[in-house]
């Protein structure tokens, strides 16, 4: 996914109620842009640190800015927007670049789907093969030694993703918990279970129940996002 018009620098002041974030802008001026992000960011939202930006020409929106990457002051790039998994997942699966999950006719986003009253991010369709149903999950929490967790904050939503996901598995359909992980110093993800037990014991149960996890990495630059290559899951 290239990013256009291409991603501007900024410093930032501080992130806050969530969805806002003041920045010094290159010419000395502060202006306040939007994040698409409502988890905890640890280590993505460190003042001071250099964020790069998109800018919508859309005249309806509030703050034509969204806040896109984070540029570590120990050189990791982090990728904060949380749409952005989706809809490069959703890139790579068009081009082949999963194998494991190639080899299907059709692609369908935002399907309905469960006894939760879900939406699933991606089902893969083929006249010959099961369906397989995709959640997808952005990775931007490193800890020690390149390791990487998933959730980085207590997760209801994503606690129901898991149960959903084993329903379908358990009818014989595939089905996919898909770690998009898009900070460049992890090596590994694995379940937080410091950070959310629940989520790690339903995921272990998820897999008992033939749940299939699997981790990308993405290259990320200011012109580009592009899931890159498989990594390990350590649960």
């Amino acid at each position: 996914m290239n990013y256009t018009p291409s991603l501007q620098p900024a410093t930032l002041i501080q992130r806050y109620k969530r969805f806002l974030a003041d920045v010094a802008l290159p010419d000395g001026s502060i202006t306040t842009i939007h994040c698409a992000n409502t988890g905890a960011m640890t280590g993505c939202a460190e003042p001071g640190a250099t964020i790069w930006y998109s800018t919508s020409d859309n005249p309806k929106r509030k703050y034509a800015h969204s806040w896109e990457l984070t540029q570590t002051q120990d050189g990791h790039w982090i990728c904060i927007n949380t749409a952005r998994a989706n809809q490069i997942v959703v890139e790579a699966l068009k081009n082949n670049h999963i194998p494991e999950l190639s080899g299907y006719a059709s692609l369908r986003t935002e399907v309905k789907y469960g006894t939760e009253n879900s939406r699933v991010d991606i089902v893969l369709d083929d006249p010959l093969l099961p369906s397989c149903f995709i959640e997808v999950k952005s990775v931007t929490l490193l800890e020690e030694n390149g390791h990487g967790y998933f959730p980085d904050t207590v997760t209801t939503r994503g606690q129901k993703h898991l149960r959903e996901l084993a329903e379908v598995a358990a009818t014989g359909q595939r089905a996919v918990l898909f770690f998009a992980v898009l900070h460049s110093g992890i090596e590994n993800v694995a379940a937080a279970h410091h950070i959310d037990p629940v989520y790690d014991e339903l995921l272990e149960q998820a897999e008992k129940a033939g749940v299939e996890v699997l981790c990308y990495r993405a290259d990320i630059s200011p012109t580009a996002l592009t899931l890159s290559q498989r990594i390990e899951f350590a649960q």
